[in-house]
This record gives C-alpha cells, sequence and structure tokens, in this order.
C-alpha cells in the first residue's frame, strides 16, 4: 500500500487556513475542452493543500482565489483601478482564470487582492511566497515597492512585514510582464502563435500563492543528500539570523517508530545515521519522515516536519562492460513518457491537486516507471506524489532563445544577459528540487532549444549536483560527448543510439508519437497531428505494442531507457496515450501493462 507522510496529513487537515473570499462574478470562459476537475472547480476553494511539502509549518495562509485585475500599456504606472475579476493562481490566458486573454509584451498585468492576518501572528515575520510567475514581476505592499523576481519556473518570497500597516486589511499589488517568444527568457513550448509543437503563452500567477508566519531566526531551507553506501543522510542548512548557541535537532522517523536523533549546536551540514536503510524504488517508495527542531537556550524557534527517502542512481558497466544506469547499485530499465504537464482548462496549472496525481497513477496503471518532464517544472506538489508512487522522474530545463537546427555542429550564440538568466534560472530550479528523490536526472537542453556552451553547462550542473546524472543535450546535437547519457530521438522508432565508447549510459529520449484523433475530445475538429496516425484504437494498441516488441532487444545491446511520446494529446497533437482533456485512455492501461512489465525482466 501506498503511504502518505504522517506529518504531511497534519498540515493538510489541521493547519490549512484558506483565504476569505465572496465568490465574485466568476465562470470559467469557453475552451474546447475542459476536464472532470476544472468543472467541479469552486472559485473559494482553489488547489487548498500545503504547497511545501518538502517544509511543512502548522501555520499558513493560502491566497488563492479570485484577486482583481487589470492589462495596461507598458509604458503606464501602477493604476488605480482595477475592475476585472480573475482566478488566481490560473494563468489569464486560461478558461479557469474567468479571463483567457493574452496580454502581449507592449503591455502588463496587474493583479491586486487584500488579506488580513489572524490575531495569533502578530509579532512575527510574515513571509510571501510565490509558487510561480511568468515572467517578470514587481511587487508592491500596501503601495510601496517590496521587489522584482525574472523567472517563470522558479518559486520565491519576500519578508513583508516592514511593508504591513496597522489596520486589519492589507492590499497585494503585482505588476507581470511577459515577452513569451520575443524574449530571451526560459519558455518551454510558449508561443504567441501556438500550432504544431508550440503551444498556448501563459502569462502571470501560475502556481498557488500564500503567507505564513515565522520568528526572527527560523529555518529557510534544508538540502537532504542520503547516501545509502554509508547508511547516512546528509541535511544542510540555510538559517536566518543564526546565533552561535544555537541548537538544531533532527529526528528521523519509520512510520511513527523514531529511528535516528541527533542534537548539535548550530551547524551548516549535519549528518544523521540511518541503520539498514530502506531503499526507495518504483516498487518499493518508501518514504521516512523527519522532523526538524532549531532551539535557543531551551525556547523552540521554529520547527518543520519534512521526508526523505533513501536511493543512489549512478552509471555503471555491468558484467559485460556495458554502461548501465543504476538504481541502488543495480541495473533498472527505465521506461518512461514524455509528459508536458499542460490541461486544456488551466494551460500550465492543473485544476486540482487530484488532477495532478491522476496524470501519474496512470502511468503507473500503465507499467511506466519514468516521466521525463518536458521542458517545463511542475509546482513541489506533484514532484512530492512521485515521490509517494514510486515515479522516477528525469526533469528538463525550460528552454528558450533561439534553435539550433538538427544536425547543426554549432550552438547558438547567446548575449551575456540570456546566459546569466538561464544560468540564474537553473540553478534556482534545481535548488528548489533538490530534496525530491524521485528525480534522478537533470536535462539542460533539449534538442538544440537554447543549447549554447555545452560542456561548460553540463559540468557545472554535474558538479553541483553530484548525487544525480546529467542527459546533456537530450537528441540531436550530441556533439561534445557530455553528461552522464548518451540519448537520441527517433520517431516512430525504437532504436538504439550508436555508441561512442565514451562510458555514458544509452538512452532513446524520445520515441512513438502514434497519432489518434478521438472525437469530441480534441483541441480543434481539424488539423489534429501525429508522427504517424491511426483510425482507431485496436490499430493504435497493435501498434504499440509492436514497437514494445523490439525494446528486449535494444535493451540486450545496452540500452538503459526508453521515453514514449506522449503521456496526454496537447492542443492539437494528438499522440497521447490519453486524451487532453483526461476523459478517454486510448489504449486501455491494463491492455498494455504486461508488455511494459516484461521490459523490467530482460536484464535482471
Amino acid at each position: 500500500m501506498l503511504r502518505r507522510s504522517k506529518f504531511f496529513l497534519l498540515s493538510l487537515v489541521f493547519f490549512n487556513y484558506p483565504v476569505s473570499i465572496i465568490s465574485q462574478d466568476w465562470k470559467p470562459v469557453n475552451s474546447p475542452l475542459s476536464t472532470k476537475w476544472g468543472e467541479s472547480l469552486k472559485p473559494g476553494n482553489v488547489l487548498p493543500q500545503y504547497p511545501r511539502p518538502q517544509l511543512i509549518r502548522k501555520e499558513w495562509k493560502n491566497l488563492n482565489g479570485i484577486w482583481k485585475y487589470v492589462i495596461r500599456p507598458k509604458h503606464l504606472g501602477l493604476p488605480e483601478y482595477f475592475p476585472g475579476n480573475i482566478l488566481v493562481p490560473f494563468p489569464i490566458e486560461s478558461s479557469l482564470s474567468g479571463v483567457g486573454k493574452t496580454v502581449g509584451k507592449e503591455n502588463i498585468l496587474w493583479y491586486k487582492t487584500t488579506f488580513q492576518l489572524p490575531d495569533n501572528w502578530k509579532n512575527k515575520r510574515i513571509i510571501l511566497h510565490f509558487g510561480a510567475i511568468d515572467w517578470e514581476s514587481n511587487l508592491y505592499v500596501n503601495k510601496k515597492f517590496v521587489g522584482t523576481h525574472q523567472g517563470g519556473y522558479d518559486s520565491f518570497s519576500f519578508d513583508i512585514t516592514e511593508y504591513l500597516i496597522g489596520s486589519a486589511e492589507q492590499e497585494i499589488i503585482l505588476s507581470v510582464w511577459d515577452p513569451t517568444n520575443d524574449g530571451y527568457q526560459p519558455r518551454g513550448k510558449q508561443v504567441n502563435k501556438p500550432g504544431g509543437i508550440w503551444y498556448t503563452s501563459v502569462t502571470g500567477i501560475w502556481q498557488t500563492v500564500w503567507i505564513e508566519p515565522v520568528n526572527r531566526t527560523y529555518i529557510k531551507n534544508v538540502k537532504l543528500i542520503p547516501d545509502i553506501d554509508d547508511k547516512k543522510l546528509w541535511v544542510n542548512f540555510d538559517y536566518n539570523s543564526i546565533q552561535n548557541d544555537d541548537e538544531v535537532e533532527i529526528t528521523a522517523y519509520d512510520s511513527s517508530k523514531e529511528i535516528s536523533k541527533e542534537r548539535y549546536y548550530y551547524s551548516d551540514l549535519i549528518t544523521i545515521e540511518i541503520e539498514k536503510p530502506k531503499l526507495w524504488s518504483p516498487s518499493n517508495p518508501f518514504l521516512y519522515d523527519l522532523k526538524v527542531r532549531l532551539l535557543r537556550k531551551g525556547k523552540l524557534l521554529d520547527e518543520i516536519k519534512s521526508y526523505f527517502a533513501m536511493r543512489k542512481i549512478s552509471v555503471e558497466k555491468d558484467s559485460k562492460g556495458v554502461p548501465r544506469l543504476m538504481l541502488n547499485n543495480k541495473f533498472l530499465f527505465q521506461f518512461g513518457t514524455l509528459d508536458q504537464g499542460w490541461w486544456p482548462d488551466g494551460l500550465y496549472t492543473a485544476p486540482s491537486d487530484e488532477a495532478l496525481y491522476y496524470d501519474i497513477e496512470k502511468l503507473k496503471e500503465y507499467g511506466f516507471n519514468l516521466i521525463r518532464k518536458h521542458v517545463k517544472v511542475e509546482p513541489a506538489r506533484y514532484y512530492y506524489h512521485c515521490d509517494r508512487l514510486g515515479m522516477l522522474v528525469w526533469q528538463d530545463m525550460p528552454s528558450g532563445d533561439l534553435y539550433a537546427s538538427a544536425g547543426d555542429n554549432n550552438e547558438i550564440k547567446r548575449t551575456a544577459q540570456s546566459e546569466y538568466q538561464f544560468e540564474k534560472e537553473l540553478k534556482n530550479i534545481i535548488d528548489q528540487l533538490y530534496n525530491f528523490q524521485s528525480i534522478i536526472v537533470w536535462v539542460p537542453f533539449n534538442e538544440g532549444w537554447g543549447q549554447f556552451n555545452t560542456i561548460r553547462i553540463c559540468n557545472w550542473v554535474k558538479h553541483y549536483d553530484p548525487y544525480r546524472l546529467v542527459d546533456g543535450p537530450s537528441g540531436w546535437n550530441d556533439f561534445y560527448g557530455a553528461g552522464d547519457i548518451q540519448d537520441k530521438h527517433d520517431y516512430p522508432g525504437p532504436s538504439i543510439p550508436e555508441s561512442k565508447n565514451d562510458n555514458r549510459a544509452l538512452a532513446l529520449g524520445e520515441f512513438g508519437g502514434l497519432g489518434l484523433p478521438v472525437e469530441n475530445h480534441t483541441w480543434k475538429n481539424k488539423d489534429n497531428w501525429g508522427y504517424r496516425s491511426f483510425n482507431n484504437t485496436d490499430e493504435l494498441r497493435n501498434f504499440f505494442l509492436s514497437l514494445i516488441e523490439k525494446i528486449p532487444d535494444l535493451i540486450l545491446k545496452g540500452l538503459s531507457a526508453a521515453i514514449y511520446t506522449q503521456t496526454t494529446d496537447v492542443e492539437i497533437e494528438v499522440y497521447g496515450l490519453i486524451t487532453y482533456d483526461r476523459k478517454v485512455d486510448k489504449m486501455g492501461a491494463q491492455t498494455v501493462n504486461k508488455a511494459i512489465a516484461n521490459l523490467y525482466e530482460v536484464v535482471k
């Protein structure tokens, strides 16, 4: 049975204080498709779950809900009037925002909301958190400028204590500017004119907004590093206003049983022993619970609850001298899907936590053990679900700037500003996702999209996170021998890369793309496409199974991983296993599950 973290359930049941709002004239705008979760969405209860499952505190307040908005030309300043309503955190272009408008690089999207602080938060520092905003945002609290953030995928926060006023009602105003594909910034598959493999633009707030109270001295972050060989967990801390005689106490639990406890004077790095560790894997996604307390002369300053997994990912040679992807020092063939993470009614934003969970659970039903999250970063709760369901993740960096053509032995030339922005966002994304042990591979570049300084970037990622693998350029422009994985793309495939004998594991980073439009479940009535098209589910399933039948021979030749395109249809792409609205499973998970399961038995 899959086990939820005990501490995390407590945070959901007892400590979520949803923002109190009145449902004002909100309804989804017309959309070609909708999901069942979007159809049942209530504006007063939008994504109410605790948004940061790796660092949980008791008290918090959710600011999701109906905000005011206005779109104004870029040269105009702070607006006085906000005539429209928008449902946060859905991007303004989406149906569920209740707006369904594009903004454009010549305009600014302005948001406004108000909130009240609970009485028991007096004398606390108040931290305002944004899960993600695309792309450049400026924050004002009670008409005073607080700060700026650039980045469409990384979470960020501001201490707004000094900007609060004595009255019960506090005001937030936020401006957002997003040039989409007219800019150099990481943007993934967003374009101003969607078509083919490129999708509708996403502007503004698209993940949960929330506040929490802390003391002046508190734990800003923890970095959890499992070591299964030495049976230890390394814990790296980032504190605010720490003093030399402060103490930190760490306790690890197996369910409710305490298995390890350490207490030190404040330190940036602490280890705890994990005897007889239960190793995390797709077949046994075991999670330990963790509690951290920060004390000063016996007085509790801060307490957080988290969880961790004991697992290891590496590339090692097998008995025949073939480099293989190893999980916990054993070869496990990795078979998964390319996953875009788009929704017909919410675009970048899933309409509910249950919807996020559904996609992962459905892939488990199919028998997949891997997801390649393609040029998009998900909310933290997505990776939490991957952790507890036992789903491996290859995480792409969202692409941006210019594109190199297939086969070009060249990298693109970025400006210094473009390089800086890419590298800053890449670091921030790695930092915020670091503790999710389901993530085993970082993918800095896909098919030459924004690819530059390949060797330097891949080497930096490997140095910054030596406990995961790097798939340098996924597909196409692999002229540099960078990373841990040699990766090719082949449609429909499957095939194996011609080994360069450079000690990298071999992977088929994309294949398949088998298309089937399902009537009444397509984004458009015509112009839908797949790399190869079929007329009915039987044709589709039979051809899919014929591809699967070819993979065992490739595994024997040295293939370590294969990634089928893709989980769901997206806009006019109809080569998903599931329709874009998640209402039709095209092949039937149970009808192909056995064939997929057999792949894991080829090499033991």
